[in-house]
């Protein structure tokens, strides 16, 4: 009975979305990224319910991918961190090319958690992740804050939902001032593997 109502409990907190803690991450994730539109925060918000966007079937092409972009990558083009959580419930954490290149974690250690994060959920239904995103969106739209492109950013993630998809890219004004690379890793394998071996650097 105990086990019972800790799971509860568990499920309870993970369905829960306090507004404050939507406030809280979208005016952290501005001051931040100063560029960052609404498409960026919704990216934040699905790797945070989701993770990873897709199941990694072929793990050697993952891991040529993974390969292909530390040998094009600068390492002075990243940004100055190693990792930082998703979303405001943070159960996924992004981690940065950089500790790679740093030398704090290995090209095969994060290919692993990477896979193993992937593999490990299973794709929500459209409908599920639509009711979550239109309550971090209605706490936003209270905010009053300005963000540029907001409504065509509302109209193109509509558009994406509508055709039954919840996958998007970061926006261009994100990419090209930000230069984002990193792989998503789920919290607790974080937790277990890396987080006591990473500086923040934030």
């Amino acid at each position: 009975m105990r086990r019972l109502l800790l799971t509860a409990a568990c499920l309870l907190t993970a369905l829960c979305l306090p507004a404050q803690r939507v406030e809280r991450f979208v005016g952290q994730l501005l001051t931040e990224y100063p560029q960052a539109r609404l498409l960026d925060i919704y990216k934040s918000c699905f790797q945070d319910f989701m993770g990873a966007e897709h199941l990694v079937g072929n793990k050697e092409q993952a891991r040529r991918y993974l390969h292909d972009e530390l040998t094009t990558t600068s390492p002075d083009s990243l940004l100055p961190w190693r990792y930082e959580y998703c979303g405001p419930n943070r159960h996924h954490v992004r981690i940065s090319l950089r500790a790679i290149s740093e030398g704090q974690i290995s090209e095969d250690e994060l290919l692993e958690a990477f896979v193993e994060s992937a593999n490990a959920r299973r794709n929500p239904s459209v409908e599920k992740w639509k009711k979550r995103w239109n309550k971090i969106l209605q706490t936003i739209e209270k905010q009053n804050i300005i963000i540029p492109h907001f409504d065509d950013d509302i109209a193109f993630i509509n558009r994406v939902l509508a055709s039954g998809n919840y996958a998007i890219s970061h926006s261009p004004d994100y990419r090209t001032a930000y230069r984002p690379h990193y792989r998503i890793v789920s919290r607790r394998l974080f937790n277990k593997r890396f987080k006591s071996r990473l500086n923040p650097g934030k």
